[in-house]
C-alpha cells in the first residue's frame, strides 16, 4: 500500500504550504502589532515568505535537473512540476514581491494598511500556484476559486470608497457567473472521462471525437469560464470597473498576476484535454482574439482615466496572446510565453507610476493629473514612457519582442489576414499610449504636489524598467527561459 503523503508530494506542495503559512502569519501580526510604526514588520514577513517560496521553487528546479527529468507528478497526478509550472510560478513570485514592496506607502496614504491585505496577497499567489501546476480538474478549480475569492476581497479593500465597493460587487457577481460555467464544463468533462485527471479527460475526448454534442457543450462552457478570467471579449465587462475601483496596487496585481495565472490555466486546458477538439475551439478563439483586439483598442481611445485605459489595453493584449494559440506552432507557443513574460514587467511598471501619483487628496488616475509629470519628476516620466512604448510594441523595448513572435507565428502558419489586422491595431494603440506621453512631456504641471515615492517604489520601478529594456536589448537568456515553458 503506497503512503498517503510522500517526499515527492511534499516537494510539489512546498511553495503553496509556505505561502499559506506566511499568509496566516501576516494576518496574525495584524492582531499582535499595536503601534502603526511597527507595521513594516508585516511587510517584512510577507517578503520573507516570498523569498522562502522562491527557495522552494529552486528546489523543484534542482530536483528536475539533478535527476534529468522533464517533469514529475505528485498526489497521484493532481500536480505536475515541469518547465511550464516553474516559468509561471517565477512570474507570480516576482509580481507578488514587487506589489508587496510598493503597497506599504500606498496603503498608508489610503489609511487602510492592514495585515489582511498581505495575507490575501499570499493566499492569492497560492491559488495561482495550483493553476500553474494543476493537472486535475478539482485542483484547477480549487486554485482558481482561491485566487478569485482573494481578489474579490482585495478589489473592495478600500471599505470607505464607494468605487471600490461597487467594483468588488460587480467583480464578485460576474466572477461567480463565470465560475458556474466553468464548473459545469468540468462536470461534463468528468462525466465523459470518469476521471478528473487531465490525461484521462484528453483520452476520453479523443475517443468521442469533436463531433460529439457532449464534447461540444463541455468545450463551450469551459472556454466561456476561462475567457472571463483573462478579460477577453465579450467577457471583459468587469475589467474597467474592477481596475478603476480597486486600490491601484491591487489593480497592478490583478492585471498581471491574475492574467498570467488564468492564461496558464487556459493553456493547460486547451492544449491538454481539449487538444483533440481543436477543430471546434479554434474558430471560437479566432473570433474572440479579433474582437478583443478591436474592441479593447477602440474603447481605450476615449478613456481619460489611466486605470480604465490600461484595463481596455489589457483586453487587447489578451487578444494578441490568444493569436499565439491560434497559430498553434512552436513559434506561437514561444510567443505566448515571451508575451506573458514581458507583459508582466511593462504593465506592472506602468501601474507602479500610477500608484506613485496617489498623494493625500489626489487620486493621480486622470489624464490631467499626470500632465507635466516630466517637469515635476523627470525620472518617473521617463519610466512611464518606457513602459508605454513597450506596451505599444516599439523596439528596442521588450514589448516589441512579444508582438514579433506572435506575428511571426501567424505568418508561418499562413494566417496572413490575422497578422495584418493585428499589425493595424498596433497603430491604433500607439495613439492612446502616446496621448499619455504627450500629456507628461508637453503639457503644463497640474499642481506642485510631490510624487509619493518611497524606497520600495524606487526599487520596484528600477527592476521593472531594467527588465523592460533589458529583455528587448538582450533577449536571448529570456527567450531560452521562455522556451522551457512550452506545453507539449
Amino acid at each position: 500500500m503506497s503512503p498517503l503523503y510522500t517526499a515527492i508530494d511534499h516537494l510539489a506542495a512546498l511553495p503553496a504550504i509556505l505561502l499559506i503559512v506566511f499568509g496566516c502569519a501576516a494576518m496574525l501580526m495584524e492582531v499582535l502589532i499595536r503601534r502603526p510604526r511597527e507595521r513594516f514588520w508585516i511587510v517584512a514577513v510577507t517578503l520573507a515568505g516570498l523569498v522562502f517560496t522562491g527557495w522552494a521553487l529552486w528546489k523543484q528546479q534542482r530536483y528536475l535537473a539533478l535527476n534529468g527529468l522533464p517533469r514529475f507528478t505528485a498526489f497521484h497526478g493532481a500536480l505536475t512540476i515541469d518547465g511550464f509550472s516553474l516559468f509561471f510560478n517565477a512570474i507570480f513570485l516576482v509580481t507578488s514581491f514587487l506589489v508587496a514592496l510598493i503597497s506599504y506607502r500606498y496603503l498608508e496614504i489610503e489609511g487602510e494598511h492592514r495585515g489582511e491585505y498581505y495575507g490575501l496577497l499570499l493566499f492569492a499567489q497560492a491559488g495561482m500556484y495550483f493553476l500553474a501546476t494543476g493537472t486535475d480538474l478539482i485542483t484547477l478549480f480549487l486554485g482558481t476559486e482561491l485566487m478569485a475569492i482573494c481578489f474579490y476581497v482585495m478589489v473592495g479593500f478600500l471599505r470607505r470608497d464607494k468605487r471600490s465597493n461597487e467594483a468588488a460587487l460587480k467583480y464578485f457577481l460576474l466572477g461567480g457567473f463565470s465560475s458556474a460555467f466553468l464548473v459545469y464544463g468540468f462536470s461534463l468533462l468528468y462525466g465523459i472521462a470518469g476521471s478528473t485527471l487531465l490525461t484521462d479527460v484528453a483520452q476520453a475526448v479523443a475517443a468521442r471525437g469533436p463531433s460529439d454534442p457532449i464534447v461540444f457543450l463541455a468545450l463551450a462552457t469551459t472556454i466561456v469560464g476561462l475567457l472571463f478570467k483573462i478579460s477577453a471579449v465579450p467577457f471583459h465587462m468587469w475589467t474597467p470597473d474592477a481596475y478603476e475601483g480597486a486600490p491601484t496596487s491591487v489593480t497592478a496585481y490583478l492585471s498581471v498576476g491574475s492574467k498570467a495565472a488564468s492564461l496558464a490555466f487556459l493553456l493547460r486546458i486547451l492544449l491538454g484535454p481539449l487538444a483533440p477538439a481543436r477543430s471546434l475551439w479554434e474558430p471560437l478563439i479566432v473570433a474572440v482574439s479579433v474582437a478583443s483586439i478591436v474592441i479593447g483598442s477602440l474603447a481605450a481611445l476615449s478613456q481619460n482615466n489611466l486605470k480604465r485605459l490600461i484595463a481596455y489595453s489589457a483586453v487587447s493584449h489578451a487578444g494578441y496572446i490568444l493569436l499565439g494559440i491560434v497559430a498553434g506552432n512552436d513559434t506561437g507557443y514561444a510567443g505566448i510565453a515571451v508575451y506573458i513574460l514581458v507583459y508582466t514587467f511593462m504593465n506592472l511598471g506602468a501601474l507602479l507610476v500610477v500608484v506613485a501619483m496617489r498623494r493625500n487628496g489626489i487620486l493621480g488616475e486622470d489624464m490631467d493629473q499626470i500632465a507635466g509629470l516630466a517637469q515635476r519628476s523627470p525620472a518617473f516620466a521617463v519610466f512611464m514612457a518606457i513602459f508605454l512604448l513597450s506596451l505599444a510594441g516599439i523596439p528596442p523595448t521588450a514589448g516589441f519582442l512579444g508582438k514579433y513572435y506572435i506575428f511571426l507565428s501567424l505568418i508561418e502558419t499562413a494566417h496572413y489576414a490575422l497578422a495584418i489586422l493585428a499589425a493595424l491595431y498596433v497603430a491604433v494603440s500607439l495613439y492612446f499610449y502616446f496621448r499619455i506621453v504627450q500629456s507628461m512631456f508637453m503639457h503644463k504641471m497640474s499642481g506642485p504636489e510631490p510624487i509619493a515615492s518611497s524606497a520600495g517604489m524606487r526599487v520596484a520601478l528600477g527592476i521593472t524598467g531594467a527588465l523592460t529594456l533589458g529583455i528587448g536589448i538582450f533577449p536571448e537568456p529570456f527567450l531560452q527561459f521562455a522556451r522551457t515553458s512550452l506545453l507539449r
